[in-house]
């Protein structure tokens, strides 16, 4: 028997035939399935294992950002364990659930089966979300939850109750909980209040208080930790959201880039032509749904697009902007034969998005094996994946000098190395970052007593671990050995390993102290920076 894909048909639906709904759901459970493997078998990257660390501590909220992704983590690593699938798993169950509320978001709106299928299938098309979802990041953990708020104002449009309002403050809580840039949305939320006629209503009645009033309090952890730290997360994201540099067309082409190949380069012309489309119905004939989604994703897109000009932008900041562009999308195709638009447009817009989806899958697949099954390196040392991979080398000659020096515990000087170190240790040998100590504010004891009055073994990529900062210590340093960071046989990184004696690191130096000051985007920073 030939099994048929799920058809996206170019002409009217025939409301006689049943919807291919068990095809659509094969190939969700297959892409999945997909996602499981490949979290599964691929090594963590260092982002990852930085956020997993924030998942054995206790801190309200962290430097970087809330705590969402921490708590995002603890649920993936209660079921599956200290294993490069329970720290991503969380990532694909959120993958599930963003698809579930696209879908009823598209259903309530158009009550139309190619839309509701077209809102599935559009993320799978995605390599962002087809495949990167299984990347943990704050991102993950903030998208189910700013695609629920705008699900809860969808409902409120369509039920009029004004209790939805208070769904929408929880969600919007959460969202801001995971990652600061759910900020962001704001306008969108803005627009849907004031941009309909239904403005009156809104602005007398105490429900989108009452929202916002709840989104403040489910936001509470992270304003207790900033308060208790001198408003450090705000000062940090403040810096990286003002820095500027000279005009660069190169990084505004990395941004282009990275979009056209981390959502499609079929599938964003075809949804950035949806949401403009939808943003021109909604502000013509005060359409709220319309509004919503379309601001949702125009204000932050042109925000980061206008950043790109002196920043570079980093690849997962635009991610949580797109769910709502396939939303958007679906519900566009469906309006257009609605409002009459001649017909060969419709049939084209309905090509353009069937190819957009086959294309996009067929890439997101070929990505999968290429990283789980290929045995080539085409890209070099800058490959995004493989360039993070390899610390299982480093580990392992890191354990043998520990056992030929007597060290007690490991030293690193970037968050990088801390993360993996501490990942493959795993609690055996305290791993503590001795610099950069502002974004360990919260954090429990590493482990003193092995530390305090022993001898240490520092890991460091080179040429990093000649950093003048030692000089501010009476830490004395012998050269060990040096190791290989390989993957598919390219050099990615070498490290230096070097015994210290003499110094025990500080945990809490003052603020004022190199060994406190973080790295950010805008340059080497600190608390005093920051407030300049």
């Amino acid at each position: 028997m030939t099994i048929a894909p799920p058809d996206i048909s170019l002409s009217k639906p025939d409301r006689s035939a049943a919807p291919p709904w068990l095809w659509v759901a094969l190939l969700i459970a297959a892409l999945t399935a997909m996602r499981l493997v490949y979290a599964g078998v691929l090594d963590l990257r260092t982002d990852e294992a930085y956020y997993w660390t924030w998942s054995k501590e206790s801190a309200l909220s962290f430097l970087d950002h809330p705590p969402g992704i921490a708590w995002l983590i603890r649920f993936g690593t209660a079921i599956f364990g200290d294993t490069p699938l329970g720290v991503r798993f969380g990532g694909i169950v959120a993958m599930l659930v963003t698809q579930l509320l696209l879908a009823d978001i598209v259903r309530r709106v158009t009550h139309d089966a190619r839309a509701v299928i077209l809102a599935v299938l559009l993320p799978e098309a995605a390599l962002y979300y087809g495949l990167l979802m299984a990347k943990v990041a704050p991102d993950t953990a903030m998208i189910p939850c700013a695609i629920a708020m705008l699900w809860s104002l969808v409902r409120l449009h369509e039920s009029g109750n004004p209790r939805w309002w208070l769904a929408a403050g929880l969600f919007a809580g959460l969202a801001l909980l995971s990652k600061f840039t759910a900020i962001m949305l704001l306008p969108a939320v803005i627009a849907f209040v004031l941009v309909p006629d239904w403005r009156r209503r809104w602005l007398l009645s105490p429900w989108p208080f009452l929202a916002a009033l709840i989104a403040a309090i489910v936001f509470l952890p992270v304003l207790i930790w900033n308060a208790e730290h001198d408003w450090a997360s705000f000062r940090f994201q403040f810096v990286r959201a003002v820095a500027t540099h000279p005009l660069s067309f190169r990084t505004v082409g990395e941004f282009v880039g990275l979009q056209f190949g981390l959502v499609g380069f079929v599938l964003l012309p075809v949804v950035l032509s949806g949401v403009t489309l939808t943003a021109w119905r909604g502000y013509r004939s005060r359409e709220p749904v319309a509004i919503l989604l379309s601001t949702a994703v125009l204000v932050p897109f042109l925000y980061f697009l206008w950043k790109s000009l002196t920043l570079r932008v980093g690849d997962t900041w635009p991610m949580f902007l797109w769910p709502a562009g396939f939303a958007a999308t679906a519900i566009n195709l469906v309006m257009l034969s609605r409002e009459g638009w001649p017909d060969w447009i419709v049939k084209s817009t309905f090509w353009w998005a069937r190819v957009a989806v086959i294309s996009g899958i067929a890439f997101v697949v070929s990505v999968f094996f290429y990283y789980v099954a290929a045995p080539w390196n085409l890209i070099g040392r800058t490959d995004p994946v493989g360039g993070e991979t390899g610390y299982e080398q480093v580990a392992a000659r890191a354990r043998e000098q520990l056992q030929a020096t007597g060290a007690t515990w490991i030293a690193t000087s970037d968050y990088r190395t801390y993360a993996m170190l501490r990942w493959h240790f795993n609690g055996q040998v305290p791993v503590i970052q001795v610099n950069e100590r502002g974004r360990f504010q919260g954090f429990g004891d590493p482990g003193m007593k092995a530390i305090k009055d022993h001898p240490g073994l520092y890991v460091a990529r080179e040429p990093d671990h000649r950093l003048p900062l030692w000089d501010l210590t009476t830490a004395k340093r012998q050269p060990l050995a040096r190791v290989e960071r390989v993957w598919r046989g390219v050099v990615m990184d070498t490290y230096a390993l070097e015994k210290l004696t003499g110094w025990t690191p500080e945990l809490s130096p003052p603020a004022e102290s190199p060994l406190f000051r973080w790295r950010v985007l805008a340059g080497v920073v600190g608390l005093n920076a920051a407030a300049s």
